[in-house]
């Protein structure tokens, strides 16, 4: 539906120049965003995967670990759109603090990442709502190292911003002035909050994301903070009890018509096409989710299967399995913190993991080795 555009133009001077920043109306969109022709189809669809995938969280064998897999990879994802270089395997050898020659800026923007989601997840499970300060506290983390950490963390931001372009006035796109953001920001918290407008909590999100990039309230960080509320929207309103739904890698692989969806919103009033474009997003991202919880917990039965039969070794093995399943990259040293086995213990049955074809050497060094669980990286290596 054409409806126009979504918001006012305010002409501001900005280093000389005039400008033409860009002010959305106040969410939800009016007229109402219309169900009709297959909107409403798929809605349904993307709520059926969705809840596919919230109950398979509640079976899988160790969801902590699958979990800490999970949000790592989609931190890599999301910071590679932000133009990171950063690979999944850089990560984990980061927070093993043995990662040689990993670009730092990249690596550190990944990790800060997982710590701005596990802050915002752990704030709702303490039962505070998702709100502004809640917002700017997860800024705050993405920002606190790093590339950024200069640019305001935890601010609304206090001038003007841009997308595209060398300076505001050759911009692809302008967002409100600053003195425009606290009433955007605080019409958009009020929209979030809303549970009398009859609208579904996955359209709530999907138009809240565009209502988010087009603001684009803080300096830096944007992008990746508005990727975040879609997740931390479906938590907190139940629809998912662990966050498992990201859509990163849908929007990384159509880029071109994510960000021509996002203009046709401002510049018509296309609801719809943004919403079809989301909702198949959604449901693509849960099954993807399904299908890698799926892999993961048959990788671990096939290569506890291969392990059992080892006799008196197998005990030892089964534990160091059990390590390597949490962390993928890791050194002996480690496997001993995590098992309680003695060193050479560790060393023995890593050793036969390694024989199994299970776990991989990285370093060919006689010390300091790092071991590898090859399978479990390539499967959520997929798509990166």
């Amino acid at each position: 539906m054409r409806r126009g555009e979504t918001g006012k133009y305010e002409v501001t001077s900005v280093g000389g120049e005039t400008v033409r920043a860009f002010v959305p109306f106040p969410l939800p969109p009016a007229p109402p965003v219309d169900f009709e022709r297959g909107l409403q189809r798929a809605l349904e669809a993307a709520v059926l995967i969705i809840g596919r995938l919230d109950g398979l969280s509640a079976h899988l064998p160790n969801r902590s670990l699958f979990l800490y897999a999970y949000v790592r990879k989609e931190a890599v994802l999301s910071s590679q759109i932000e133009g990171t270089q950063s690979s999944l395997s850089d990560l984990l050898l980061f927070e093993l603090d043995e990662a040689p020659g990993v670009p730092l800026d990249d690596v550190q923007e990944v990790s800060n990442y997982v710590a701005a989601l596990e802050h915002g997840l752990a704030r709702l499970r303490e039962g505070f709502p998702l709100s502004n300060r809640l917002i700017r506290e997860i800024h705050a983390v993405l920002l606190s190292r790093g590339r950024g950490s200069g640019k305001e963390p935890g601010e609304f931001r206090r001038s003007q911003n841009w997308i595209g372009g060398s300076r505001p006035g050759n911009a692809v796109f302008v967002p409100p002035p600053h003195t425009a953001v606290p009433e955007c920001m605080a019409a958009f918290e009020r929209f979030i909050h809303a549970d009398d407008d009859g609208i579904p909590l996955l359209v709530r999100a999907g138009l809240a994301h565009v209502q988010f990039e087009t603001i684009h309230p803080f300096l830096d960080g944007n992008g990746r903070v508005g990727r975040l509320l879609i997740t931390l929207l479906l938590c907190h309103g139940r629809m998912l009890k662990e966050p498992l739904l990201y859509l990163s890698l849908y929007l990384r692989q159509y880029r071109a018509t994510y960000y021509d969806l996002l203009d046709r919103v401002r510049r018509d009033g296309d609801w719809e096409a943004w919403l079809a474009f989301f909702l198949d997003g959604v449901a693509r991202s849960a099954e993807n989710a399904v299908a890698t919880a799926e892999a993961l917990a048959e990788l671990f039965r096939t290569d506890r299967a291969h392990i059992e039969p080892k006799g008196r070794r197998a005990g030892s093995a089964l534990r160091v399995h059990e390590a390597i399943k949490a962390h993928p990259i890791s050194s002996v040293q480690q496997v001993c913190r995590t098992t309680g086995l003695s060193f050479p213990a560790a060393s023995a049955a890593m050793e036969l993991l390694v024989e199994l074809g299970i776990a991989r050497e990285l370093t060919g060094q006689r010390r300091n080795r790092l071991f590898v669980y090859d399978r479990f990286l390539a499967i959520l290596n997929e798509g990166l």
